[in-house]
């Protein structure tokens, strides 16, 4: 069961501007993650239903969360379907991110009042889903629609929140651009949580310093 209602998830994914996103099958591995990110500053983060039997990782890295790092929202993405939802959200899934826009998803996570982020590629499909109750909607692949699409959307729908995913990196020059465009929060995924691209090796301090770097940069810009 959700520890954090929907309305507290929107608000730290504002509040903090980065939602890291990751997949290992290690739980260990998950663990350390979670410590460098949340070390860094970051309070929401989101784990990919990306592998088979993903969902126990998940269920162990809830648990993990909540010993250790109560105050951390964890959520899962790349999820395809309501049953999938449902099943995560029994694991302790505080919010749901989905690559496309499902109505099966919106009617399960909206019952259990659990945050969902759906992807969605047009205005009426972002229109869609905040019909169905979508608090921050993904833009997804956010890479190819870009800064300015963003910017066209919050002109005639100033209310709308977005949380562009792919085409995001830790840099002054890409927070900028996308945050004076107008989003609520970008999600980042292998520009910030990687192994050493030479040894393989996870260096986890490396991953909460440049966490932190990018925190601190959308920090600045808002603030500016």
């Amino acid at each position: 069961m959700a520890r954090f209602t929907r309305i507290e998830v929107a608000q730290a994914m504002k509040d903090t501007g980065i939602v890291p996103l990751f997949y290992n099958e290690s739980i260990e591995v998950g663990k350390n993650i979670l410590r460098a990110c949340h070390s860094a500053g970051a309070r929401v983060i989101e784990f990919t239903s990306r592998g088979d039997n993903a969902h126990k990782v998940f269920d162990a890295l809830c648990a993990f969360a909540k010993a250790e790092l109560p105050e951390l929202i964890l959520g899962v993405g790349s999820i395809t379907d309501g049953a999938a939802a449902s099943l995560y959200m029994q694991l302790g899934a505080n919010f749901i991110v989905t690559p496309v826009l499902r109505e099966d998803i919106a009617l399960v996570c909206n019952r259990r009042k659990v945050l969902w982020s759906p992807g969605c590629g047009s205005l009426t499909e972002i229109a869609r889903a905040e019909e169905l109750g979508c608090e921050v909607v993904k833009l997804f692949p956010g890479g190819i629609y870009g800064a300015q699409f963003v910017k066209a959307i919050k002109g005639p729908c100033p209310w709308t929140s977005i949380m562009p995913t792919g085409g995001v990196s830790p840099t002054q020059e890409s927070l900028e651009e996308w945050f004076n465009a107008g989003v609520t929060c970008v999600g980042m995924g292998s520009k910030l949580i990687a192994p050493d691209a030479t040894t393989g090796v996870w260096d986890y301090k490396a991953i909460e310093q440049k966490t932190k770097k990018a925190l601190d940069i959308v920090a600045s810009i808002k603030k500016a």
